[in-house]
């Protein structure tokens, strides 16, 4: 599941406008899709596209020097030809204002629920978005689909889902991060709902594991303040909103130290990216499940929210 996945590229509006300005061109995309489920040479390319074989070389050229598309050398007919592959399945484009400008020296980014860069997870299982279920229930191959991005609630039994925030931190002349912080709605999962069914649900940022969280139940005795009305009632409506806060001395999930974890652990300053995982671990006692309400759902108008608290004296 992992390398599949992990055919997802995520475009910095401010910081990858080469990138921008090549896919700017519709015969590249054309390409693009072509190459989606096979691999094809130029000759091949150009042909199908009914283009020139000088174009279709030079926009092959763009698109690896992009990042977009592999090319290797292959015995032909007439000598060597270069085979052509597209690397990613799915583009996204994230919009950020020049400078990643910053509010009370906190840096924050709202990550969509259903915006996993990689996943593994078993049945029960499915997403959610505001107006309908998307794809099939308790079909963990329905996490592949493009309408994930919708989802404002997902939920699986055992496993996890993985998020790449951007680290804005890493362009600004702010300091150092002194506190990171992950705020987001959860409940256990069981058929149906049960407000006794612990889950140990726990967190791990830049491969660490910071801690682990213990969701009473799964709660569906009331419907959520947002949560849509066509949702059954007799499903889960809403979770609890907890907070992970990693310092220099631990980390803290609502206050309460459960871990040595510290951000010089998290090594930020070494990343681009912030990779969480939120799952159930291997030797989790309480195997319960997990919901992950986003917004339009559940008792808290928001999706996963990551905040960088940074420090002007360091």
């Amino acid at each position: 599941m992992e390398n599949e996945i992990a055919r997802t590229l995520f475009i910095d509006s401010n910081k990858d406008s080469r990138v921008l300005k090549v896919l700017g061109i519709e015969i590249r995309l054309r390409i693009l899709e072509l190459l989606q489920n096979q691999e094809l040479n130029v000759t091949e390319i150009a042909k199908m596209l009914d283009i020139p074989q000088s174009t279709a070389t030079t926009s092959i050229l763009a698109l690896e020097e992009a990042g977009l598309v592999d090319s290797h050398i292959a015995n032909g007919v007439k000598g060597g030809q270069k085979i052509c592959t597209a690397r990613y399945k799915e583009i996204f484009i994230t919009l950020n204002p020049p400078g990643f400008p910053i509010q009370n020296n906190v840096v924050e980014v709202e990550m969509p629920v259903g915006l996993f860069t990689s996943h593994n997870v078993c049945a029960p299982c499915g997403l959610c978005s505001r107006e309908s279920v998307i794809g099939y229930l308790d079909v963990p191959s329905t996490f592949y689909s493009p309408d994930r991005i919708k989802a404002a609630l997902v939920w699986f039994e055992n496993g996890y889902l993985e998020y790449k925030f951007p680290n804005n931190s890493m362009y600004l002349e702010k300091g150092r991060v002194k506190r990171l912080e992950l705020s987001m709605e959860m409940s256990s999962e069981v058929p149906g709902t049960n407000t006794n069914w612990p889950s140990d649900i726990s967190v791990w940022i830049n491969e660490v594991e910071i801690g682990t969280w213990t969701s009473p139940g799964d709660f569906g005795d009331r419907r959520g303040r947002f949560t849509p009305s066509f949702w059954k009632l007799e499903g889960s409506q809403y979770g609890i909103l907890s907070t992970w806060e990693v310092t220099k001395n631990g980390t803290f999930i609502d206050r309460l130290q459960r871990s040595q974890a510290t951000l010089e652990d998290l090594r930020l300053d070494k990343h681009h990216s912030v990779k969480i995982r939120i799952g159930i671990a291997n030797n989790a006692n309480h195997t319960g499940g997990i919901n992950i309400f986003g917004r339009g759902f559940g008792d808290y108008d928001q999706d996963i929210t990551l905040r960088l608290y940074m420090d002007d004296n360091t």
